[in-house]
């Protein structure tokens, strides 16, 4: 039986008797059911796998027991903060689960001129932490001992601002001439992918104006919840962990 990976946002020490957070809690106790004795592996986003051993299980808490950290073998060298502009419906969730599982380091979701979702205040907040759980049940899936960080919703020209320094920053759309492979290997890598029906031809040349690099994923036009799946398989297969050889 596969043994359970769960994120605790509790500070984890070998030997130490550690109190899972609520939702973590949640999970070993109701949903796997799980009793003291049997083993899972923590992780609190540190880098590190904790396995461990329950030793209390009660209808409210859950207690566990930290063995000897061991490195977390699921990250790419690749860093690639990706700027998704918002979906409808659970697009978003699918965008954010795929691009977890496939070593995305951030999101920031992004509003553009064509995004049908409109966010802010409490809505907005209430949103970013659904997104953030669900980075977090992608990583406990997938074997990674980081959670990618879900940004608060921004703004295009705040994306801009904040991404400058990226090695290398590209933005897709359909109608470009160049496909991801012309380029050297970055460490870092900013991806903006605009909302169904693409971005303006402003927001493109405003990318462009920041040193972003027009790029193509071959000759169909993509479902946005489908790009970053198809750019972030081919970036990592360029120059991350899928890569083939030095």
């Amino acid at each position: 039986m596969r043994v359970p990976r769960i994120y605790t946002d509790s500070p984890l020490t070998p030997g130490d008797d550690t109190l899972l957070d609520a939702p973590a809690a949640q999970h070993v106790g109701r949903a796997l059911r799980m009793q003291p004795g049997q083993s899972l592996v923590l992780f609190n986003g540190d880098g590190y796998d904790y396995p461990a051993e329950l030793v209390q299980v009660t209808k409210s808490t859950v207690t566990a027991r930290p063995g000897t950290p061991v490195p977390g073998q699921a990250e790419s060298p690749l860093q690639v903060h990706l700027g998704q502009v918002l979906s409808r419906g659970d697009r978003m969730d699918y965008a954010i689960q795929k691009s977890t599982e496939l070593g995305v380091a951030s999101i920031t979701p992004l509003f553009s001129d064509r995004c049908e979702v409109r966010l802010k205040g409490d809505r907005a907040e209430k949103r970013q932490r659904h997104w953030q759980q669900v980075a977090i049940s992608a990583a406990e899936q997938c074997g990674r001992a980081r959670v990618p960080a879900i940004q608060p919703v921004t703004s295009l020209s705040d994306w801009f601002a904040r991404n400058g320094s990226a090695d290398l920053r590209l933005v897709l759309h359909h109608r470009a001439e160049h496909s991801l492979s012309e380029w050297g290997r970055p460490g870092t890598l900013a991806l903006l992918i605009g909302p169904e029906g693409g971005l303006n031809e402003a927001e493109i040349e405003t990318a462009l104006a920041h040193n972003y690099h027009p790029a193509a994923l071959g000759p169909r036009v993509m479902r946005t919840e489908t790009a970053p799946v198809a750019a972030l398989s081919v970036c990592q297969w360029l120059w991350g962990d899928f890569a083939q050889g030095p």
